[in-house]
């Protein structure tokens, strides 16, 4: 088996507290805590082996196996600890990425799943990190993705990462169109449509669909709300309806090819007053009821496999 040497990756913490020079919309707070949820802390001198051996990575002739790339001792272990919740193996096994793929991911954040797929894709795949516009008047958007730039130059793992822009109604070209071989989002869909309702989410899909090629997979994970639940609860609570997710994609020309429970949370009721997160890692809740929602874990999530069709 080949060996690798992978270099912890860093960022700059997201600074509790910080002021913006513009005010926050729902959607952009939503943001704030995703990114804060996923933040990776800074270890300037943290170097550790996957396997025995000396040889850098990229200097190996094959790729990684999808469980290795998981399993990396580079990877933060505050990430890794969420495994247990956003089951990345076998989400990404179920999408059925493979090393040699083009891959686009939209709006990785502060690089939870780019931990995982930068090192899988570097030998012999391409991958698309679709971040926030650079030019932006938005300062949470412009701060988030200098954060990610300085994420990306913390080792040379993420050297080949092709940073792209995309902002429903705005930035569509997240990669050369009909390039891609999967498209990735996750937790992503409910930003949209609490942003700019049913054109954000028409947007995004449509962005989507350009990139891919005849026969592509678009893969969406997504926190779930109950199908007997009020629409209006879509807007304000970080949940999103797995039915609404189909009929955009669908739409947009997408073929639902399967939906998986991988993700899946039935202890989630989904009717908290402060919406997703009330749960963990957020807990805006803080110590009321804080066993309950501990015991309850993260939110319940749909898992849907869309396929591109062959011309």
């Amino acid at each position: 088996m080949n060996t690798w040497l992978i270099t912890s990756a860093l960022a700059a913490s997201l600074m509790a507290g910080a002021a913006y020079a513009l005010p926050q919309t729902a959607a952009e707070e939503a943001l704030e805590q995703q990114e804060a949820e996923e933040e990776i802390l800074t270890d300037p001198d943290h170097e550790l082996l996957l396997d025995e051996g000396h040889e850098p990575f990229i200097n190996v002739d094959e790729p990684p196996t999808l469980q290795q790339a998981v399993d990396a001792a580079s990877r933060d272990p505050d990430n890794r600890a969420r495994d247990e919740f956003r089951n990345p193996a076998e989400t990404l096994e179920f999408f059925d990425v493979q090393p040699h793929m083009t891959v686009v991911e939209i709006w990785p954040g502060a690089g939870w799943y780019t931990e995982i797929l930068a090192p899988y894709l570097y030998a012999t795949g391409t991958y698309y990190a679709a971040h926030f516009p650079e030019d932006t008047e938005s300062a949470y958007f412009s701060e988030a993705r200098g954060r990610y730039a300085q994420f990306l130059q913390s080792s040379a793992i993420y050297e080949n990462v092709q940073v792209t822009s995309f902002m429903p109604g705005s930035e569509h070209e997240i990669a050369p169109e009909g390039s891609a071989d999967r498209v990735l989002t996750f937790r992503n869909l409910h930003n949209w449509y609490m942003r700019d309702g049913e054109e954000g989410m028409e947007n995004a899909f449509d962005a989507f669909y350009a990139a891919l090629r005849p026969g592509g997979i678009l893969g969406v994970v997504d926190h779930r709300l109950p199908e007997d639940r009020d629409d209006d609860e879509v807007s304000t609570s970080g949940y999103m309806k797995q039915s609404w997710a189909v009929k955009y994609a669908e739409e947009a020309g997408f073929e639902l090819v399967a939906s998986s429970e991988i993700n899946a949370n039935p202890a989630d009721t989904a009717d908290y007053a402060d919406g997703v997160w009330t749960l963990p890692p957020t807990m805006r809740r803080g110590d009321e009821d804080a066993q309950r929602y501990l015991d309850i874990g993260e939110s319940d999530r749909f898992t849907l496999k869309f396929r591109k069709p062959e011309e």
